[in-house]
């Protein structure tokens, strides 16, 4: 943040136009690196890739794929996604046992996923294996992290 503020005040005393331009790269960069690093607080992390590359990468670190599938619309979807996902000790369970993935049922590759599956309800989390067979699913908010967890653990048991 005082990175930010220092690079401000030099992009507005700069006296070359070639000077406001570096120094406002540098403030817009350190924007994009706190507000990313504000955003990374302990929380469950969803990587942004394909169903395949989750498989792959599960296959790699011998993990197991969670799959949140939501709607744009769904309340219950919304809940989870501000209220339980961000928690510290729900980040700490999800991140270190699946590769975290989550598709809008209604956009992209997420119609095709939720077809796949036959999900019919929102939010759905399946539990894949890295060959992409679903060991299990939970279906519908959970409340609270806690319940969640152990919701997840239940079904992550089967595939042990």
């Amino acid at each position: 943040m005082i990175y930010n503020i220092y690079c401000l005040y030099y992009v507005i005393k700069a006296k070359t136009r070639k000077h406001k331009k570096i120094l406002a790269f540098a403030f817009f960069l350190g924007l994009a690196v706190s507000s990313f690093a504000q955003t990374s607080n302990g929380g469950t992390i969803f990587q942004t890739i394909k169903m395949e590359e989750a498989k792959s990468q599960a296959a790699k670190e011998d993990k197991l794929i969670f799959v949140d599938i939501y709607t744009t619309w769904c309340g219950p979807c919304k809940t989870m996604s501000e209220k339980i996902f961000p928690q510290k000790e729900v980040g700490d369970y999800f991140n270190s046992n699946f590769i975290n993935v989550k598709f809008d049922a209604e956009r992209g590759e997420g119609i095709q996923v939720a077809k796949n599956y036959n999900v019919t309800a929102y939010p759905t989390f399946l539990i894949l294996d890295k060959e992409g067979k679903e060991v299990g699913r939970v279906v519908g908010a959970k409340t609270p992290a806690e319940v969640f967890i152990k919701d997840v653990e239940k079904v992550r048991e089967i595939k042990k």
